[in-house]
């Protein structure tokens, strides 16, 4: 079952957007939204792309999740073509920067996978602000897909992972068990590194279900970040582990303290 007709629906009410409105920021004729929304037909991919990456989602999440209205108030939505719809200011957005993080979201990993060298690109990354402990070049990059989630714990699709880059030395190699934001000419991969050498990185999933994957240390390696922080709006169920252990020890201790009891009679 899709999602995208709710979710569309949804992102108009949110940013009071008019049928028409939201036809004109894609292009669309206005009987197109409608049917979107009342489940008639679908979006091509084409504009599924351009929704999902003009609103800041995965066309993953636009399809399969039905957003809610907190969800999308946490996206940076703020566009030209949403400023000039509301009569707003005609000219591109300036984007000014203090301390701020340049956030990579996952809709836009093949542009950042381009333009990973250009400046311009960079600079007009959206600006979020975290707590930094570590100094060094930093960059925020989003979780995309469930590889790192197990069990409801660990990094959720959609977390922010807040990341510092990393220059490979025999003085400061990779760290196994560690995280790391690995761009590639590719794709970007966040995975656990396992072990690495001067030809490759052996990386895993924190969910055992996932295949373990190489990435090779050549000409195709573009980037390393290595994952210091992580920002989630997930809350976690406890962990009820470490109370069985706790319990299974108590009760190893009684029975021992009953046997010994037993040899002493």
């Amino acid at each position: 079952m899709s999602y995208v007709g709710k979710n569309i629906k949804r992102i108009r009410s949110v940013r009071k957007l008019s049928q028409a409105d939201f036809a004109k920021l894609f292009n669309l004729a206005r009987p197109s939204v409608g049917a979107y929304e009342e489940g008639r037909s679908e979006p091509k991919i084409q504009t599924l792309l351009d929704i999902a990456q003009k609103f800041g989602l995965s066309v993953d999440i636009l399809l399969t999740k039905e957003l809610t209205v907190n969800d999308l108030y946490k996206l940076d939505m703020v566009n030209e073509k949403f400023d000039q719809v509301h009569g707003g200011a005609t000219t591109s957005r300036q984007i000014i920067k203090t301390n701020a993080i340049g956030f990579v979201r996952s809709a836009n990993f093949l542009e950042y996978i381009v333009n990973y060298q250009n400046r311009d690109f960079l600079n007009a990354l959206p600006p979020i602000d975290l707590p930094l402990s570590f100094k060094g070049e930093v960059r925020a990059f989003e979780m995309y897909g469930p590889e790192m989630d197990y069990s409801h714990s660990g990094i959720h699709h959609g977390d922010i992972l807040l990341c510092r880059k990393e220059t490979v030395t025999p003085e400061n190699p990779l760290k196994n068990g560690k995280v790391y934001v690995v761009v590639t000419k590719d794709q970007v991969i966040v995975r656990r590194l396992k072990d690495a050498d001067a030809k490759k990185m052996s990386m895993i999933s924190d969910d055992p279900n996932y295949n373990e994957i190489e990435v090779m240390i050549d000409d195709d390696l573009l980037e390393i970040w290595k994952v210091k922080g992580v920002y989630s709006t997930y809350l976690n169920p406890p962990k009820l582990l470490g109370e069985k252990v706790m319990r299974l020890e108590k009760a190893i201790k009684g029975i021992t303290e009953r046997l010994a009891k037993l040899e002493t009679d």
